[in-house]
């Protein structure tokens, strides 16, 4: 099929506070994925594969963390003379209101609106970065241009998957038969049905742009903050427009999705692809792909035990794991245990040291007989502030106790309980 031009804009986010101590040196999107991958490998191995290849990224916190992921754009054959990948980093813009970080999706949308233009692109498809999910975006844009759109809402029916209540963190959708959108609802309190958008979102771009426009202008002035446009999300203000319009629908995908943008979904949407890999990490005709440097196979030795687990490359297991991922180079010593967990790189677990519902930054130290975490009231569906967060080069003594959903600042050498 011959395609109009299309750019795509990963919105790599801000501080990813949600994520809290994980993120205080990386932008979110630089988090690892099953061990072997990033999660902004997610998106732009999507992009390859759907063939659109003028990539921006724009990244409004810790935009260095992404550098050794992305690089060029390599990886993903973005790396060219003409179009390609193109990396946006935060800046000062040219009038008042654009000083600063965006305040969300849509205001960055409403800084970069000149650039998009300029680009020429016919349609702009927008999508986020910390999300975990395999799907052809030309069928969405094929969607987009059958029913002549201004916005197409990419969905997922997560209520199917998890209960309604999860649709509760994200935005609803309701259609009518023709797909048109009749009702949108930015994190309900008692959502009304489980299909919800997954933050790729297709616009024509004129259609973007003059709608941001509106939007400012009945805004201004509303706002304490004279450098805040007001438009905030994508659910505050762009997409309610399009949709009172009738100018939004939607375009429903299948397989797997999940946002790994909080603690208790990162941490049980790794326990799910260890158990199975729901068309995700093996798709010899979709595979992921990552710039991230091979590492040498992983070792385990006679007394290890290993079940419904993610080992990565370079790891040395001599102890127990159990329902989670190790990243490259993780060494489990004989007597440790882990449970239900996600381990970085360059992790060290010391004997008979017992780690469980955690997410342990990259070259943590975990001293003899030590423990961390604990079991959730709900292992299944944990709360967020049950799950333990250890930062990246932090030592946990020999002996000590860090109880379940504390969290330890990267660098931390002293816990209670040593």
């Amino acid at each position: 099929m011959a395609r109009v031009r299309t750019l795509a804009l990963v919105l790599a986010g801000g501080q990813g506070s949600r994520m809290d101590v994980l993120t205080r040196e990386r932008a979110k999107p630089a988090l690892p994925l099953a061990g072997s991958f990033q999660l902004i490998d997610v998106a732009m191995s999507n992009l390859h594969h759907s063939g659109i290849d003028d990539v921006w990224l724009a990244v409004q916190y810790q935009a260095r963390s992404l550098d050794d992921s992305v690089g060029n754009g390599r990886p993903w054959d973005l790396d060219r003379t003409r179009g390609g990948f193109r990396l946006l980093p935060p800046q000062e813009g040219d009038s008042a209101v654009e000083d600063g970080f965006a305040t969300g999706n849509a205001d960055q949308l409403f800084r970069l609106r000149s650039e998009i233009t300029a680009h020429g692109a016919e349609e702009v498809i927008v999508l986020s970065a910390d999300h975990v999910y395999l799907t052809d975006y030309a069928d969405a844009l094929a969607t987009h241009r059958r029913k002549g759109a201004g916005c197409t809402i990419v969905t997922y029916d997560l209520g199917a998957d998890l209960g309604i209540e999860e649709a509760s963190n994200h935005a609803t959708v309701e259609s009518n038969r023709l797909g048109r959108v009749t009702d949108f609802a930015y994190k309900p309190e008692r959502p009304s049905t489980g299909v919800v958008a997954t933050e790729v979102f297709v616009y024509d771009t004129q259609v973007l742009v003059d709608t941001l426009g509106d939007l400012h202008r009945e805004l201004d002035g509303r706002q304490e903050d004279e450098d805040d446009s007001g438009l905030g999300d994508f659910g505050e203000h762009l997409v309610p427009r399009l949709v009172e319009q009738g100018r939004a629908y939607e375009h429903r995908i299948g397989g797997y999705w999940r946002d790994l943008g909080r603690p208790s979904t990162y941490l049980t949407s790794h326990r799910d692809l260890a158990r199975d890999d729901h068309g995700v990490l093996n798709r010899t005709d979709w595979p992921l792909l990552t710039r991230q440097i091979p590492a040498a196979p992983a070792r385990l030795s006679g007394g290890a035990r290993v079940d419904e687990s993610l080992i990565s490359g370079g790891c040395q297991v001599d102890g127990e794991v159990r329902g989670s991922v190790l990243g490259p180079r993780v060494r489990v010593a004989a007597g440790a245990s882990v449970r239900d967990s996600v381990i970085f790189a360059d992790c060290e677990i010391g004997p008979d040291a017992v780690v469980e519902a955690t997410i342990m930054d990259t070259g943590v130290r975990v001293g003899e007989h030590a423990r961390i975490g604990g079991e959730p009231s709900r292992p299944d569906s944990p709360d967020d502030d049950e799950i333990t967060l250890v930062g990246a080069d932090t030592t946990v003594p020999a002996g000590a106790e860090v109880e379940a959903g504390a969290r330890l600042e990267p660098g931390t050498s002293r816990v209670g309980g040593e």
